[in-house]
């Protein structure tokens, strides 16, 4: 990004957290979506465990908000068949399935095991790169990262700024709890997964069972130092505001 664009984007993600800052959920995205930003942001969605709640927030809000779903060709078949569930559930009408370059994949990981030599190549491979060309055009992003998570999740802003781009937590102060009680209270279904004892649920062969003791995440490249992907941004946020 250029840097016109870049300061740009600064001044903008600074008029948005002074604006709507404090807010969270529904109230945080309501006039992202319908005002700000409008054809400029989009829900980056795992489909995983906890995804529904805020997939329901867009949906409530607009249903054409697009979501970005990274399909690795890593991810547990529950996993594909819960997102199939869900898109006919709550009506949502532009989700986009991203890919890996097949060329690269043949080039990078020919034998599809990246994932155990270098865990880092595979996820630049098969989930950062992909969203990197999904994103053009697009203002801002909005995740379901929680501060609960625990980790470089602790200390989560409503609206950071990271690698050029806005990025959105409208769900950082809930807990799990919380978000347990609103499915509840919403109807949603939980992944198929969960009941398996997978608390946050990635691709098959980097996801793992979690004890009740265990923070959510542990399960996520058990026995690596090892906690996030790289969608989120590389590193510590430019300015969480």
């Amino acid at each position: 990004m250029d840097s016109n664009k870049n300061n740009e984007q600064k001044r903008r993600a600074a008029r948005l957290a002074e604006r709507y800052g404090d807010l969270d959920g529904e109230a945080l995205l309501a006039p992202l979506i319908e005002r700000e930003l409008p054809g400029r942001i989009a829900l980056l969605s795992s489909f995983g465990a906890e995804a529904a709640l805020l997939l329901d927030m867009v949906a409530r809000i607009d249903r054409a908000t697009p979501v970005l779903f990274l399909d690795t060709g890593k991810l547990f078949g529950e996993t594909l068949r819960y997102r199939d569930a869900l898109i006919e559930q709550l009506g949502l009408t532009d989700v986009r399935s991203l890919a890996p370059d097949p060329l690269a994949l043949a080039q990078r990981d020919p034998d599809g095991m990246l994932w155990h030599r270098d865990p880092d190549a595979c996820c630049r491979l098969r989930k950062v790169e992909p969203l990197e060309r999904a994103l053009d055009g697009f203002a801002a992003v909005i995740s379901g990262r929680k501060r609960h998570h625990g980790g470089a999740r602790a200390a989560l802003a409503a609206i950071e700024l990271n690698d050029g781009l806005i990025r959105v937590n409208p769900l950082r102060n809930y807990t799990a709890e919380r978000v347990a009680y609103v499915f509840a209270e919403r109807g949603l279904p939980p992944h198929p997964l969960e009941a398996d004892g997978f608390r946050s649920i990635g691709c098959m062969p980097c996801t793992d069972r979690v004890a009740p003791h265990e923070p959510p995440r542990a399960g996520r490249w058990r026995g690596r130092d090892k906690t996030e992907c790289g969608i989120h941004g590389a590193g510590s946020p430019e300015r969480a505001f």
